[in-house]
């Protein structure tokens, strides 16, 4: 197998109201795109997994996953601010968005696959190890990195964040670990503002 596309219908059920520009269709947007180009017949498809408390926890601390769970409505809306909003099916899908790095990972480590794309949602690399922001909740690429280096020992990874907003929430989970070489490419000064940016350094 060469690629392996790691997905789940809970992502599909998050969704932070009419308008929002982080909406279930970026889904159907790559899923309609992969169709079109023929590259679906090329792809092996697996679920993703919920990460569990002991995978988060590697990259966020404890009294960020209780402020999310006060937060979760059980109909309805609640804001963390003005554009990360959670609905009742929010927190499920943040932990399989967070859990699909971890089937990736596994599958690349296991030989299963040479390369894996996880189509996800709600995104994460804004997420800190204290605050939800920025449309995310978990830090899912941190989640994954974090679960390859304690789970597999690995010595040294990489983490190339493309973005037009600087990945803010992957540079403070990971700052000064000399395990993790963080490489982004951003738009200055946009989200999280020049102010944060000035944080950021080459490691």
């Amino acid at each position: 197998m060469e690629t392996l596309l790691i997905t789940h219908p809970s992502f599909h059920l998050h969704e932070m109201g009419f308008g929002h520009p982080e909406s279930p269709e970026r889904l159907d947007a790559i899923q309609n795109q992969l169709s079109a180009d023929g590259l679906l017949a090329h792809l092996q498809t697996e679920q993703a997994r919920q990460a569990l408390d002991t995978d988060l926890l590697r990259v966020h601390s404890a009294k960020h996953l209780s402020c999310l769970r006060q937060k979760a409505p059980a109909t309805g809306y609640s804001s963390i601010d003005a554009d990360t909003i959670l609905n009742e099916h929010t927190l499920e899908a943040a932990s399989f968005a967070a859990g699909a790095g971890l089937v990736g990972v596994d599958a690349l480590m296991q030989g299963r696959a040479r390369s894996v794309f996880c189509a996800v949602r709600p995104p994460g690399h804004h997420a800190s190890q204290q605050r939800a922001m920025g449309f995310c909740f978990f830090n899912n690429i941190a989640v994954a990195m974090a679960y390859a280096l304690d789970v597999y020992k690995l010595k040294r990874v990489a983490l190339v964040d493309f973005d037009v907003h600087h990945g803010n929430g992957s540079e403070d989970i990971f700052a000064g670990d000399e395990r993790v070489l963080m490489c982004g490419f951003y738009q200055d000064p946009f989200f999280p503002g020049a102010l944060m940016n000035l944080r950021h350094k080459t490691w």
